[in-house]
């Protein structure tokens, strides 16, 4: 940091970004010149056919050569190993450096062809031995260099072009951009921003059919992921550190944090009988989300082509529903509706009677394709007005119109009508995880008004969902299910924004080289042990963190509202998106026993009422992404309701020390 310039652009990297890959290189090209030294003692002398003087000269030169890169590799990690994240100063020479060793590409590249041509031409009558020493010595020659250049590919950044003139005395600081050049200099960053990621999700969703509608989700959320670290200059290198930093800060204040003393509440208590009573209804709707998950995948082994989207009625199944019925213990006639149907913002779900419990049962499936993944990141918001709610109505575009299009396929195609008229004393009960809990929340809410006894269970819903207005309304007939330190209900622009500026925070305050805390950072994923004594956000003082925090080339602005947010949570970046909330009351599982633990040993989990407040920031821990899978949600609620005893802990306010900020 910031992202080192040379060639006349920006990349991809910092200056400290090379002692990993030069280190490796280093080691490479140490063994390949040991090998190739090896190769040439072997065979001093043996080179005696008639073009065995070139082939001998190959390797000599070849040695040579390789000993000049050696060095200009050794220069290089020695010079990116020192500094710090944001002071790249002793790092100055590092353009240079990289200028000299692409110099050493171009006889690396000419000896590499000319090598081949001489083995190709002027092998004849030489030993089979000494022949294919050099063709090994070509070979591995080929080899790097392309390895060379898909690493430049990797590190290639399409916006780094758009860098302002030469650097002028003033420009050494850091740029006034509130002139009106500087706004239009930024407003163009911005703009060529959003195109290039608008072409990076065409080329990933290729397969597509690039109607209207994809491009309208192509270029909002391109808007969406192109603004989010314009204003910075980090590489991905230092999220990586600032992430590896915050993690350890983070489990320092868990450690450090005494426990609140907990309020005794009798398991015959009636708060702990509600939540139990909810646990048992979680446990078994969770069934059903993942058997919505299942569907999906049973139709795609199906070989009949009965039906291209939806199957209508249990007994048309075809498909092989064995697992299923199994883990939902439905038979082919409980099931009224499967919609196999899946385009952007239309999903898949199905619904079903569940006997057991006398409920009309609606499942929505989850993210399992790319265009799932283009509803869940049309992250703006939309209006959805609901009679009966006081407040702004507003909701996630992408799972509110998905949410629209299930509301119309089961009222406007008399879906419900028919599974109330073969079961008019059931009540309707809405699922689905991640994805489909999010939009299972908004169809709860869309059909409240028709169906006021319905219930709806979101798993893991993602955290920018609903307005405030909508999150109290819900609370009545949603449960949102979150496990752990489930990276998902945190999603929000609001908590990505407060995110970002923790990583700020710690990149700017860190003192150590970006190796060593990529080191000791990938020890304590791996191994554990205690969080390493490394500078906090809290040993600076806050009014020094509302300075851009780089460099020369950047298009950093002092003042700006950006880094204004790094000492103001009033700062108008945090209203740049409306807040969203997490549906209904919040069932929150977390592991009971230390963070780190055996993988041989059994888990315990505790249960509790949380607020939305304990979900206004992102917990890094190794567990984010797995916390999340449906599975380890379902394993979850089995451990919680059929192994007894487990424990209940009825208040958020009671163990506040559980949420970590």
């Amino acid at each position: 940091m910031p992202g080192m310039i040379a060639f006349g652009r920006r990349w991809g990297i910092a200056s400290d970004d090379l002692v990993f890959s030069g280190s490796f290189e280093l080691f490479v090209r140490v063994l390949w010149w040991i090998w190739t030294l090896a190769l040439y003692t072997l065979h001093k002398g043996k080179f005696d056919c008639s073009g065995g003087r070139v082939l001998h000269s190959y390797l000599v030169v070849l040695l040579v050569l390789l000993a000049f890169i050696i060095l200009s590799l050794c220069a290089i990690v020695y010079v990116s190993a020192q500094g710090t994240i944001t002071n790249p100063g002793p790092r100055r020479s590092i353009p240079v450096l990289v200028y000299v060793r692409a110099m050493l590409y171009i006889p690396e590249l000419i000896w590499a062809i000319l090598g081949a041509i001489w083995v190709s031409d002027d092998s004849r009558g030489c030993e089979p031995a000494e022949v294919g020493a050099v063709i090994a010595a070509v070979v591995a020659s080929w080899i790097l260099l392309l390895s060379t250049g898909v690493g430049v590919l990797f590190v290639f950044d399409p916006l780094g072009s758009r860098l302002p003139g030469p650097p002028s005395q003033e420009q050494l600081g850091v740029r006034d951009l509130e002139s009106s050049e500087g706004s239009q200099l930024l407003s163009t960053a911005r703009s060529v921003a959003v195109r290039v990621w608008e072409s990076r999700l065409r080329l990933l969703c290729c397969c597509l059919p690039q109607d209207e509608s994809h491009r309208a989700a192509f270029s909002s959320i391109a808007q969406l992921v192109s603004g989010f670290f314009s204003d910075t200059d980090l590489v991905p290198s230092d999220i990586a550190v600032g992430l590896a930093l915050l993690h350890q800060e983070q489990d320092k204040k868990e450690q450090c944090r005494d426990p609140d003393e907990v309020l005794p509440h009798s398991p015959s208590s009636p708060i702990a009988e509600d939540l139990e009573a909810e646990l048992e209804k979680a446990a078994h709707c969770m069934q059903f989300a993942i058997a919505a998950y299942d569907c999906y995948t049973s139709n795609l082994t199906c070989k009949t082509q009965s039906a291209e989207y939806d199957i209508v009625g249990g007994d048309n199944m075809g498909c092989h529903f064995s697992s299923i019925l199994h883990s939902t213990g439905l038979q082919y006639r409980d099931f009224i509706y499967v919609s196999f149907h899946n385009q952007i913002y239309e999903i898949p779900f199905f619904v079903a009677l569940d006997h057991k419990r006398e409920a009309v049962l609606v499942a929505i499936r989850g993210t399992l394709s790319l265009r799932d993944l283009l509803t869940d990141l049309s992250a703006d918001c939309e209006n959805l007005p609901v009679e009966g709610v006081s407040g702004t109505c507003y909701a996630h575009k992408g799972m509110s119109q998905a949410a629209g299009y299930i509301y119309k396929k089961l009222l406007n195609d008399g879906i419900l009508n028919q599974a109330f008229t073969i079961a008019p004393e059931y009540k309707l009960v809405i699922t689905g995880h991640s994805l489909g809990g999010g939009t299972a929340s908004l169809l709860a809410i869309l059909l409240r008004s028709s169906f006021p006894t319905l219930q709806c269970y979101a798993f893991s819903p993602p955290g920018g969902l609903m307005s405030k207005a909508l999150a109290e309304y819900s609370k009545d007939f949603v449960v949102s299910v979150v496990l752990g330190k489930d990276l998902v209900p945190r999603l929000s622009y609001p908590n990505m924004e407060d995110l970002k500026r923790r990583i700020l925070k710690m990149v700017s305050n860190c003192n150590k080289p970006k190796y060593r805390i990529l080191l000791q950072g990938c020890w304590y994923e791996l191994f554990g042990g205690d969080p390493d004594d490394f500078p906090t956000e809290m040993d600076r003082r806050e009014e020094e963190l509302s300075q851009p925090l780089l460099g020369e080339e950047t298009l950093l602005i002092r003042g700006s509202s950006s880094y204004q947010s790094l000492a103001s949570e009033d700062s108008p970046v945090h209203c740049a998106h409306l807040p969203l909330y997490l549906p209904g009351r919040i069932l929150h599982i977390t592991e009971d026993g230390p963070s780190r633990r055996s993988c041989f040993s059994q888990v315990r989990y505790r249960a509790e009422w949380s607020s939305e407040t304990a979900f206004r920031s992102v917990l890094i821990s190794p567990r984010m992404i797995a916390d999340h899978m449906p599975d380890a949600v379902l394993r979850s609620l089995h451990s919680m309701t059929q192994d007894r005893p487990f424990n209940l802990c009825p208040s958020s306010l009671s163990n506040s020390h559980l949420n970590v900020i």
